[in-house]
């Protein structure tokens, strides 16, 4: 940590037995780049053919605490460049950056996420990062500034992509703007990552062969973190990034336009090639990156 400014996000709550304190420790040396987050190679493909686009609404989506904010900072990085005037409106500023112009929502003020977009949209931004879309007048902002020649990246907080699309209807936004604006949506979880020093491969149980959709894998192994000084005991060290990809295909686009339900959605997608998040969960199992126990917290049963 040394010759290095680290931020402290700072959240407290005061309890029974005393005050709860949650720490979250940021840097702008810590925003990793887009192709180390975890994304497979055709997952990788998606996301920079959307944002190579001139236009468009680009979505990250998941509950908190799943890295999308880092995920945007990602996205941003592989399109930093002196040419390019880039606005993010954030509450608050997570990462300090020199290359973007960042703009710290102040509610006291009035000033919110609809209306520093307004006011962004005066600036001439290339490329404008909302920290979030909260209510009807921030998605209305956000697809407005899409629908007028700019690159918008925002998150919302949905469990998988097909649900973005419900949730920015159910916000107020007309289906036939979705259906114009959005070009790539990303849901997203974290998964705690095998400790490299303890790190060892294991046959799995029946019961996580069947966690993993195959009751008999042969001799194929697993791993898992025995728990060593380097991870503190815990067989695990960092997290990594574990993604759903809609991909905006005609087929998709026409249901959006018929207001098709998000299960609807979801079916479409599959047969387009989108994964479940489960399915890429357990990819990141047989690679060896992390456990059948992190697979399963993290997508459920």
């Amino acid at each position: 940590m040394r010759d290095r400014a680290i931020d402290l996000r700072v959240s407290t709550l005061p309890t029974h037995f005393g005050e709860k304190v949650v720490m979250r420790l940021l840097g702008s040396a810590d925003t990793p780049t887009l192709d180390s987050i975890g994304l497979s190679a055709d997952e990788l493909a998606l996301v920079d053919d959307a944002l190579s686009q001139p236009q468009g609404l680009i979505l990250v989506t998941g509950p908190t605490g799943t890295g999308k904010s880092t995920t945007l900072y990602s996205m941003l990085m592989r399109r930093q460049s002196s040419e390019l005037n880039i606005v993010t409106i954030e509450d608050p500023i997570e990462m300090v950056h020199e290359e973007f112009n960042q703009v710290a929502v102040r509610p006291a003020i009035d000033l919110t996420f609809g209306n520093a977009l307004r006011t962004v949209l005066r600036q001439d931004p290339d490329i404008i990062m909302v920290g979030e879309i909260r209510d009807k007048e921030t998605a209305e902002h956000a697809v407005q500034a899409a629908l007028t020649g700019h690159l918008v990246l925002s998150t919302l907080h949905t469990n998988d992509a097909p649900s973005s699309v419900t949730r920015l209807l159910d916000l107020g936004v007309p289906h036939f703007l979705v259906l114009s604006t959005v070009i790539g949506i990303v849901a997203q979880r974290l998964v705690r990552v095998n400790c490299s020093h303890c790190a060892e491969s294991y046959v799995p149980t029946a019961e996580e062969a069947a966690a993993l959709g195959a009751d008999q894998l042969g001799d194929r192994t697993v791993r898992r973190g025995s728990g060593c000084l380097q991870c503190r005991q815990t067989g695990y060290s960092g997290r990594d990034g574990v993604f759903q990809i809609m991909p905006m295909t005609e087929k998709i686009r026409g249901l959006i336009a018929r207001q098709s339900t998000s299960m609807q959605l979801l079916d479409a997608a599959r047969t387009e090639a989108m994964r479940t998040l489960r399915e890429a969960a357990i990819e990141k199992v047989l690679q060896g990156v992390t456990t059948v126990s992190e697979m399963v917290r993290v997508t459920g049963t």
